[in-house]
């Protein structure tokens, strides 16, 4: 059995196995080449190396050389183990017993265990490779030889005598590691785009992942305050209408009362009348004047005064006192009032560049979304609108509700973006009078300017995105970064006396409208 020494100098210090294929570094130390290439990679990204070892460090990825007594070394340790790996893949010689092998000879398209590889012939003729059951594909279909080229014409591996006298004559050709390390490298960085790729795609999933959790939030949030609203209205409407039909049957009684009082009345009249109309008929019918001319209770004066006492008693009051045209017309504006409130989310209408406002130094886009700073002067017509330099505005203004915008910044490193009135100073730029609000990008940092006041932000910029969010009736102007996650850069908070228009000032580059 081997030392621990003797296995500690044969050991890969990264993998801890038995060294394969060991190259040496420039400071001297040895690693398998492809557990050395793969810690080399990862430190790609810093551009410096080091050695795992020593920690040496190089500016330059580090030349490797092949340790070739070190191999040797290495594989006779391998041969004289006991008990080697078990590949599934058996000794050609063994035949009684058969034993794992532990290399492949492509000349002799046999496989060798430890016992048959030492007394193997050491003729360059013979190559030895990893165990395999099909040495035979090594070889040139054709010639019959070891393939040791790659064909880059036809991308095919050939041997010698394909390159001297066969179909390959005179084709460009590379030797087999060659060729393998070019396309390894090649794969390298085919997996390093398709890692960056894959990492961009979970990234994305991640946000989408909590952009769909947060409208989840918002939409519920939303739910529950209008729900509220609803219930709290559906109350109010309950009671005012307890209340108002509360109103008419009181009105209704009180009516009704005063009708049966005067029916009342009405009725007492009625039946005085009766006894005096009974009683002036017994007189008709008398003949002796002396008894008509001396009844008193027929005297007339007292029907007229009792007829004219009756048309003040009975006024019955009019049908106008439950105020129902009042009430109609109030329920129809509010049914009207109810039916305008919308049952879907509807996107704002997005903005453009207003080529009037843009400074001669300003160059924008045929889609009106991208403003530009101009190498050379624009000779456009000269308005009142037009700002003196860097900027431009928006056609649209706002004058209320709720609005959000997006930009893009990433081929710019010196701008301006934010709000402003119509009736801004053109000669001046926004924030740099009491007409502005915005967000300035100077040197590696964030300032929300007002008025000519500088604030700095705490956050160093991460993004080039950024989201403008406009609140007209709370008075509210917000920026964020649209980084990961979303960052509140500032909140400005006043009261809107006028239109606001979104602006942009450039310096360098470009900025684009998202939407």
């Amino acid at each position: 059995m081997a030392s621990p020494d003797l296995i500690d100098e044969l050991s890969c210090s990264i993998c801890l196995n038995i060294y394969t294929d060991p190259v040496t570094m420039r400071c001297g130390h040895n690693f398998c080449r492809e557990c050395i290439d793969r810690v080399l990679d990862t430190r790609k990204a810093s551009g410096l190396y080091t050695c795992p070892e020593c920690r040496e460090e190089f500016q330059e990825r580090p030349v490797l050389s092949r340790a070739r007594a070190l191999r040797n070394i290495a594989e006779k340790f391998l041969i004289s183990q006991p008990v080697p790996e078990d590949t599934g893949i058996y000794c050609t010689y063994c035949l009684d017993s058969p034993a794992p092998a532990i290399k492949s000879c492509l000349h002799c398209e046999s496989s060798l265990c430890g016992r048959h590889l030492g007394i193997h012939a050491k003729s360059p003729e013979h190559v030895l490779s990893d165990p395999t059951n099909s040495p035979g594909n090594r070889k040139c279909s054709i010639h019959k030889k070891i393939v040791e080229y790659y064909c880059l014409k036809e991308r095919v591996c050939i041997c010698v005598y394909c390159i001297a006298e066969g179909q390959h004559k005179g084709h460009p050709v590379e030797k087999l590691d060659e060729a393998s390390e070019k396309k390894k490298e090649k794969l390298r960085k085919d997996l390093e785009m398709m890692t960056s790729k894959k990492a961009w795609a979970e990234k994305q999933v991640r946000s989408l992942e909590e952009r769909k959790t947060d409208v989840q939030k918002t939409s519920a949030g939303v739910i529950e305050r209008v729900t509220a609203l609803f219930r709290d209205v559906r109350r109010e409407l309950e009671e005012r209408e307890k209340r108002v039909l509360s109103e008419i049957s009181r009105q209704a009684e009180k009516i009704s009362q005063s009708v049966s009082r005067i029916i009342q009345q009405l009725e007492i009249q009625k039946d005085k009348l009766s006894r005096k109309i009974n009683h002036i008929e017994e007189l008709c019918n008398t003949t002796d004047p002396m008894t008509i001319l001396k009844d008193q209770n027929s005297d007339g004066e007292d029907i007229y005064q009792t007829e004219q006492e009756d048309n003040t008693d009975t006024q019955i009051p009019s049908e106008g006192d439950f105020y129902e045209n009042s009430i109609t017309d109030r329920l129809h504006k509010l049914s009207d009032f109810i039916k305008d409130i919308p049952l879907s989310i509807q996107k704002p209408e997005g903005v453009t560049l207003d080529e009037e406002t843009a400074a001669n130094n300003i160059k924008i886009s045929g889609d009106l979304k991208t403003a530009s700073l101009s190498a050379a002067t624009i000779n456009r017509l000269e308005t009142p609108k037009r700002f003196k330099n860097y900027q431009v505005q928006c056609r649209r203004s706002f004058s209320s509700g709720r609005h959000s915008w997006e930009v893009d910044t990433s081929n710019s490193t010196s701008w301006r973006v934010g709000l402003c009135y119509p009736s801004m100073d053109r000669k001046t730029n926004i924030g740099d009078n009491k007409y502005s609000w915005c967000l300035r990008r100077c040197s590696n940092g964030y300032n929300v300017v007002h008025n000519f006041v500088y604030i700095s932000c705490l956050y160093k910029p991460t993004s080039h995105k950024l989201r403008i969010c406009l609140d007209y009736e709370a008075g509210r102007i917000s920026f964020y970064e649209l980084s990961d996650p979303i960052r509140h850069l500032h909140t400005f908070t006043t009261t809107f006396t006028e239109p606001l228009h979104l602006a942009i000032a450039l310096w360098n580059g470009s900025m684009t409208i998202a939407n």
